[in-house]
């Protein structure tokens, strides 16, 4: 991967399919929803596609198509959803192999880092804390009333402002389209990760500068 001579000196990353794989505890807690609303379940591998949008998206991207605009249907899967995914959030969830060592090193090297999830903030703030509480973000932003989520660029933006930095001189790194989007909108360069839920045609359709297929490949943007 050749780097396009900048110098980096902050990192925005995506949560969900870029630092911890959230697939499963995610998708087993919609499922158990759907199950209690009386609606066929998905296998787990089809929530890769879903993920991604908040919440409320993945309950309308979940339950059959004729209920979808129903905001009361949407709003009861939503409860039984947040009930069943305080129970499991972090059931199976994990980071990335090497994902603690990237960090690390990043932090070694003096890298700025944050996180810009479109998940909610607790769960996003609960799981930074319990499997990188060492790690000293400048910020950990989820889902936030008032903050329209990505791929508009305002949390990634205030991210920006709390390093200190021009957005040419911050790297933002994420598994999907609406990733690259974000970046690309903040006028930041951008790394879509092969490891996560998309995969990289939707990262090259969506515009990703960079593509990584090792964490050793964002490091090496940050090196020399």
């Amino acid at each position: 991967m050749e780097k396009n001579g900048k110098e980096y000196k902050g990192i925005i990353f995506d949560l969900d399919g870029t630092l911890i794989d959230t697939l499963e505890d995610l998708a087993d807690s919609v499922n158990e929803a759907l199950e209690q609303m009386g609606y066929p379940v998905w296998p787990v591998e089809a929530y890769r596609f879903k993920v991604g949008r908040g919440f409320r998206n993945l309950m309308e991207n979940s339950v059959p198509e004729t209920v979808r605009e129903d905001g009361g249907v949407i709003d009861r899967m939503l409860g039984f959803f947040v009930e069943a995914y305080d129970r499991r959030y972090m059931n199976k969830s994990h980071p990335y192999e090497g994902v603690d060592e990237l960090l690390d090193g990043l932090v070694g090297k003096g890298i700025f880092l944050a996180v810009n999830s479109n998940k909610r903030t607790d769960y996003t703030e609960k799981l930074i804390d319990k499997l990188f509480g060492r790690i000293p973000f400048v910020g950990v932003f989820g889902e936030r009333a008032g903050v329209p989520k990505k791929p508009d660029p305002a949390g990634a933006l205030e991210l920006c402002g709390r390093m200190g930095l021009e957005p040419g001189e911050v790297l933002y790194v994420g598994d999907s389209g609406t990733d690259m989007k974000t970046g690309r909108n903040a006028g930041m360069d951008t790394v879509g990760v092969g490891w996560g839920f998309r995969g990289f045609p939707e990262l090259e359709e969506n515009g990703a500068v960079y593509l990584a297929e090792t964490v050793q490949d964002i490091l090496s943007l940050v090196e020399g």
